[in-house]
């Protein structure tokens, strides 16, 4: 925050955007530091924080409106400056009445602390909590689908494939694909898939519900099954991971074939909905504030 605050420190009207600039060139961030993209892509990184600054030094007073995205100085905030603080935290924020209402409106607005203004310790915007808090959630959804899947049935993990590849748009429907995959004997399957619901290519699967890490010996013989049938495309999904001797065969192969390992398997699954279900949604709305401005 003290970087927006120096900023409008001239008392002059400041665009967000030429501050977004300013900041950028004072802090000498790159291309890539500026274009870095939240998880859920909506915003970049560096465009929320500078965001959230301008609203929390707004709230604070210590800036003001003039119009639709111009910013000024006050009193309070060219006072601030003088105190010559080494930081601007939501700490130092809260001497402030209108920043302590400003709290209270915002926790009154849900009981999620992922959605409470972020703390001097992280010093993350809601945004960022928020993200941050569905990526641990998710993770740890991610490991408890694949220890029931290590634990669970042969049958079951083979229809658990065959679900996914169809969520995914593969194998027609179900049905169809159930026709052509199955040949298990080992805990995994191994068969071929369609590509498009015509079934006008297809897909050679094979999955090893492992525990130890695959290498390049069973991709070589995967390799091999794919030839031998003239086929140029193939999915080895497994339980465990794989090695580098692996990652590195398959690069160097004629074939196409996706190595999918088990964190991607469990990440695929959450994404398709295959085997988890909603359990609640949380909907974030911005200011329209073309609405307002054509009222």
């Amino acid at each position: 925050m003290l970087p927006v605050l120096r900023v409008a420190e001239d008392r002059e009207e400041h665009a967000v955007s030429a501050m977004r600039q300013r900041i950028a060139n004072e802090l000498n961030l790159s291309d890539d530091e500026t274009a870095a993209r939240l998880a859920s892509d909506s915003q970049t990184i560096f465009a929320n924080r500078i965001g959230w600054a301008v609203q929390y030094l707004k709230s604070a007073a210590a800036i003001r409106a003039v119009r639709r995205g111009v910013y000024q100085i006050t009193e309070r905030g060219s006072l601030l400056l003088k105190s010559q603080p080494p930081e601007i935290t939501v700490r130092l924020l809260r001497q402030y009445p209108e920043f302590i209402e400003f709290e209270g409106k915002r926790s009154e607005s849900g009981p999620s602390s992922a959605l409470t203004p972020p703390q001097d310790e992280t010093k993350a915007t809601p945004e960022e909590s928020l993200e941050s808090s569905f990526q641990v959630l998710r993770d740890a959804l991610g490991r408890e689908l694949l220890e029931l899947i290590k634990n669970g049935a042969p049958a079951a993990f083979e229809r658990l494939v065959v679900d996914l590849l169809v969520a995914m748009g593969y194998g027609g429907s179900v049905e169809d694909a159930g026709k052509v995959v199955g040949k298990s004997g080992d805990g995994g399957i191994d068969g071929i898939i369609k590509q498009d619901k015509l079934g006008l290519d297809a897909i050679y699967v094979q999955a090893k519900r492992w525990k130890d890490s695959v290498g390049s010996p069973e991709i070589m013989k995967f390799s091999g099954s794919l030839t031998k049938r003239h086929a140029n495309r193939g999915v080895f999904i497994t339980t465990s991971t794989f090695t580098k001797d692996a990652l590195e065969f398959v690069e160097a192969m004629p074939q196409k074939i996706v190595l999918i390992d088990g964190k991607q398997l469990a990440s695929l699954m959450i994404e398709h909905d295959v085997g988890v279900s909603p359990m609640r949604v949380y909907t974030l709305k911005r200011l329209d504030q073309d609405y307002f401005d054509n009222l």
